[in-house]
């Protein structure tokens, strides 16, 4: 593991160090790997190279500390508000060891006792400050395969603030799709890991804990028969390792991780495949910015607990491939949209709960107050009335769920029976048991009363008995309680007041019932704190025995959350019930709408999609009418049907998906040593190898980044290849126009354009799909529109109507190519994967291998269907050209 490791190499020169020092630099060079944060009092403290690398990234004040062997660079962040600085250290990247004092200094005979109690890291993250409510933060591990032979990778997923914990396994590509879906914040690798793209921090952590025996070892210690959960020591290893790091990162002293009672496997072929280009491509969880505005998942989030938003996540990250799962869904989101009265009074009581799921680890660690007790009460006290307001649910999800919703009376009552209604924070200063819940405690209390009200009727009696109208009782930590009597008044004073305290003013006394009182009421007081605590914590403990009930209570509350939430968006936005046909057949879709997109454009356009006769369709059109958001609604339309939402759109007939490939815009990744149009034929490469007749694929403007002629000639293969070998459903939005041609060439071939209205120079984009290829793409005038300066536009147009002038390389160029022809050169334009084993594409300009004389035959058909009238001239020129390049080859 990475860390600073500065602080143990200051001390390798360093012999008369003191004993605290010493043990400062002990812990770092055991800790190495992280920046060690050393209590000193209330205070935790960094010396040396670590001091000023905190006090930089901090923003603290750099000091120095003296001591008999010498001078320290020293900086410290207060306890008390040590997260946001923490939150800082982890997000520049640093592992934090947190060295607490682990002896009361008053005890201490020398140097006090420190150890690491936690390492806190990205993806082990349990405090409160440093959580997003509504976000799952996994810790994952990945394992490769160790069998000869094998090429099967491992990944598991911890989520250690709320126990969730799930593990797969697949070829490295599908372990790839669940990191990039899951996205975790921290990642473990160890030994033959191999190669994989890594967003969070990756760990490297030590071998042995991915040997198989200490792994299965493990995980019997968490869960019973492990054989019958896992399905391979490579997911064994992975669990193991995972489960070894979480237990390295907690320490011995916060509660361990008990609350962790299942590991649940999953296949990811149960669930629409969502690689990290789709994940982008379709902006579900973040937008192009990064942001989480204007997200499929913004749209939906209407939840109404911290459950439920987690929940909601996770069904949207894994849309449904089994389709009576996903009718069962969408049959709860109709009787909750039907039945507006029961949707309502569910989700105004799912308001009412509580984040259960991390605070029962917050129980089962040790780490409750008294108010989380109460808080957990509160969300129990719910469950009844949920089961009550859903006794009269019709269908069966809901009923289900209904009768999974354990009540847990005995936990409920054991809260109400021994924690006060309004507890304060701290649980060791009392007031935290009611009273009637022990005998022995509410004896004490009654004695610690008993003895405040004798001294609070003393002054009363004092000033009667004295004379003295002056004259207070009062209390201090320091000196206890005392009778004080101003100087004027001190001949008064009677024999039995014996001095305890003089003042400048006047002087403290105590008798000797004052003392018995006192050492009654403080002996009393401390014994009953002692004993809340033991009492508070013996019932923590009890309620921590029922964390798996708990945890599945927690479970179906989310899923009611998130089906009255799928319920409440469908009736406010107007979705309707998707239709699930046979895969057979394409997606048929009528009036369809951008769930996103339509939030923030009132006028938004609906368009239909049919891909049931033809499965492909070539989209043409003007930038900014609307291809790319057409596509994109699309595959939202899908996603969401399958996560068991209603979708936006006047009828949609769907079939089941099982991926949906994205192919929509490209930047270079520079670091990666990839160009743009490197990336987009990589990301094309994957879908070309991967897709199915039951994916859907999404491409937008293949072939940019190089010539006209080379990305032109890719487009055409890609759209052949996708025709005759996949038979996926496909959206091909494109620029070149001669693509449409191939409609006429491929049976489930199909055009669609978007409309403009043109009116001398002005242009009204009408975002409406049609049938048909477009006439122009209106470049220049969408540059016009953009404000491009006025010379530039008319040049545009000038070179548009006369063409663009050659450079002399190109017409000696051109010239040679002609020479060639003559001699009988047939050039060919290839595509071709030299790495993969599938068979190459190639793309010929001699028309599939027909002869010179049907060629001929074929160009004089396709220009007697020319409509000369509607063309622009640059269509007509290139036309010309397309027609002299196929005479030329044909001979």
């Amino acid at each position: 593991m990475q860390g600073t490791g500065a602080p143990a190499k200051m001390a390798e020169n360093r012999e008369d160090l003191t004993p605290m020092m010493s043990q400062y630099f002990e812990l770092c060079a055991e800790f190495d790997e992280s920046l060690v944060l050393f209590q000193v009092g209330d205070f935790y403290e960094t010396f040396c190279e670590a001091a000023q690398i905190s006090a930089r990234l901090l923003e603290i004040t750099l000091t120095k500390r003296e001591d008999s062997s010498g001078s320290y660079p020293m900086s410290g962040i207060p306890i008390d508000n040590a997260a946001s600085y923490i939150e800082t250290l982890l997000d520049a990247g640093y592992r934090v060891a947190i060295a607490d004092q682990v002896q009361d200094p008053s005890e201490a005979s020398g140097v006090v006792d420190r150890a690491v109690t936690r390492v806190i890291t990205p993806g082990t993250v349990l405090d409160e400050e440093l959580l997003a409510d509504e976000s799952n933060n996994y810790l994952a591990c990945l394992t490769g395969p160790t069998d000869a032979g094998s090429s099967t990778h491992a990944v598991a997923f911890l989520d250690l603030s709320t126990g969730e914990f799930r593990v797969t396994s697949g070829e490295q590509t599908t372990v790839q799709d669940e990191l990039d879906r899951l996205d975790p914040s921290e990642v473990i690798t160890g030994p033959e890991t191999g190669a994989f793209t890594i967003a969070g921090m990756e760990t490297t952590f030590r071998e042995r804990a991915f040997d198989i025996g200490a792994a299965e070892e493990r995980v019997g210690a968490y869960v019973p028969s492990p054989d019958a959960v896992l399905d391979s020591t490579t997911e064994c290893r992975a669990c193991g390792a995972l489960l070894a790091y979480a237990e390295y990162t907690q320490g011995e002293t916060t509660g361990g991780l008990d609350y962790i009672t299942r590991i649940t496997r999953y296949e990811p072929a149960a669930s629409m495949r969502l690689d990290a280009t789709a994940l982008e491509g379709l902006e579900l969880f973040e937008n192009r910015d990064g942001g989480d505005e204007h997200t499929l998942l913004g749209v939906l989030d209407e939840t109404a607990c911290a459950l439920g938003r987690r929940t909601l996540t996770h069904w949207l990250r894994r849309p449904l491939l089994d389709r009576t799962a996903i009718k069962r869904r969408h049959n709860a989101v109709e009787e909750l949209c039907d039945r507006s009265l029961l949707r309502d009074e569910l989700r105004e009581l799912l308001y009412d709960v509580y984040d259960i799921e991390r605070l029962i680890t917050r129980v089962s660690r040790g780490r409750a107050n008294a108010r989380d007790l109460r808080s957990l009460k509160s969300t129990l006290d719910v469950v009844p009335e949920l089961k009550e307001v859903l006794a009269d649910a019709e269908r069966t999800p809901l009923v289900e769920r209904r009768e999974a919703l354990d009540e847990l009376g005995d936990v409920r009552n054991l809260i109400d029976r021994a924690i006060r209604s309004e507890p304060p924070i701290e649980v060791t200063e009392g007031d935290v048991i009611r009273e009637g819940y022990d005998e022995e405690l509410d004896a004490l209390r009654a004695t610690e009363r008993d003895g405040r009200e004798w001294v609070a009727d003393l002054e009363a009696h004092e000033r009667e008995r004295t004379g003295i109208d002056s004259l207070k009782v009062g209390y201090n930590e320091v000196h206890g309680y005392y009778i004080e009597v101003t100087n004027p008044n001190l001949d008064r004073v009677p024999e039995e007041y014996t001095r305890r305290q003089t003042l400048k003013n006047a002087e403290r006394f105590y008798t000797p019932e004052l003392k018995r009182r006192e050492d009654e009421i403080i002996g009393a007081a401390e014994r009953a704190d002692e004993l809340e605590y033991q009492l508070f914590t013996r019932i923590r403990s009890e309620i921590a025995e029922e964390a798996e009930r708990v945890q599945h209570v927690a479970s179906v509350l989310a899923e009611l959350d998130v089906l009255a939430t799928l319920a409440y968006v469908a009736c406010e936005r107007g979705y309707t019930r998707p239709t699930l046909i046979d895969d057979g057949t394409g997606i048929d879709i009528d009036a369809g709408r951008h769930p996103v997109v339509e939030t923030t454009q009132p006028s938004f356009v609906p368009n239909d999609t049919d891909l049931t006769d033809e499965r492909i369709a070539v989209i043409t059109g003007p930038n900014m009418s609307g291809k790319s958001t057409y596509m994109r609604q699309v595959a939202l339309v899908v996603v969401l049907a399958q996560m068991g939402s209603f979708v936006p759109a006047d009828e949609a007939r769907l079939p089941v998906i099982d991926r949906v490939f994205t192919r929509v815009g490209a930047s270079d990744d520079i670091a990666g040593g990839q160009s743009t149009f490197m990336r987009e034929m990589t990301e094309l490469s994957d879908i070309l190898h991967d897709a199915t007749e039951r994916s859907l694929v999404l491409l937008d403007e293949v072939g940019r980044g190089t010539s006209t002629a080379d990305g032109r000639a890719i487009a055409w293969a890609v759209t052949e290849f996708i025709h005759d070998e996949i038979d996926a459903m496909t959206l091909f939005a494109t620029h070149y126009h001669d693509l449409t041609a191939i409609a006429d060439r491929r049976s489930d071939v199909m055009n669609l354009h978007f409309t403009v209205d043109r009116s001398g120079e002005e242009m009204t984009f009408l975002h409406t799909a049609v049938p048909g290829a477009s006439e122009a793409s209106y470049g220049v005038e969408v540059a016009r529109l953009a404000g491009v300066p006025e010379p530039v536009i008319e040049r545009s147009r000038t070179l548009l109507s006369e063409g663009i002038p050659r450079s002399q390389r190109q017409s000696q160029d051109t010239d040679t190519e002609r020479i060639e022809r003559s001699n009988g050169h047939d050039r060919q334009s290839t595509i071709t994967e030299t790495d993969r084993d599938s068979p190459v594409r190639t793309l010929t300009s001699s028309e599939n291998g027909h002869g010179s004389e049907e060629t001929l035959q074929r160009i004089e058909s396709d220009i007697r269907e020319l409509s000369i009238a509607d063309m622009t001239p640059l269509e007509a020129l290139t036309r010309l050209n397309d027609f002299q390049r196929r005479i030329d080859d044909s001979r």
